[in-house]
């Protein structure tokens, strides 16, 4: 998962929204390296959602227990969340609870 972020966060668009550079991205991705945890899956839930892509995600979520998922593709994820406990918020609805 982390190669998707990485691979999502380089690309020109995102990073033009964002205002960031190639290298400000690297600094970004290093602190989210140093925070994750390795998860071990155990059970595949497929299929729970149209895109393959975002299976991988949910199962990164639901065994590594997480309280919820950080997205901007709520649509997809909030018709399964519920099955798992997860709640779904978008980027910008966290970053409002973390500093308001």
């Amino acid at each position: 998962m982390f190669l998707e972020y990485e691979d999502a966060l380089k690309r020109p668009e995102h990073r033009e929204a964002a205002g960031l550079t190639t290298d400000q991205v690297d600094r970004v991705l290093a602190a989210l390296a140093s925070a994750m945890e390795p998860v071990e899956v155990h059970f595949v839930w497929r299929p729970q959602l149209d895109d393959p892509g975002d299976e991988l995600v949910l199962e990164a979520a639901v065994n590594g227990r997480a309280d919820g998922l950080v997205t901007h593709n709520v649509r997809d994820f909030a018709r399964v969340a519920p099955r798992f406990g997860l709640e779904v918020v978008r980027p910008g609805a966290l970053l409002g609870r973390v500093a308001p």
